[in-house]
């Protein structure tokens, strides 16, 4: 039974990992993506933004020039790394 929770929070680290960087490529490109990469993106948010919209309330994303610095991604790879190293 553990090693199966050690497996799927390294599967979600991955998935988490995925989505950080489908996010850089949303801001980098020119047009919004079509068919089977916007269902993926679409799935990979599916999962992750449940657990990245509890951490942004409590702390919002920080205002650096035009832009805003989402730290929820940071805190939540900081949390499940710890999980991680005490569960598994």
């Amino acid at each position: 039974m553990g090693r199966i929770v050690c497996d799927a929070l390294n599967i979600y680290w991955l998935i988490l990992v995925a989505s950080v960087i489908a996010s850089w490529f949303l801001l980098l490109s020119r047009r919004p993506p079509t068919g089977p990469v916007r269902t993926v993106i679409d799935g990979l948010r599916a999962v992750t933004e449940p657990v990245f919209r509890p951490v942004r309330s409590l702390l919002p994303p920080i205002r650096a020039g035009g832009m805003g610095l989402d730290l929820s991604p940071l805190i939540v790879f900081i949390v499940l790394g710890i999980i991680l190293r005490a569960a598994c």
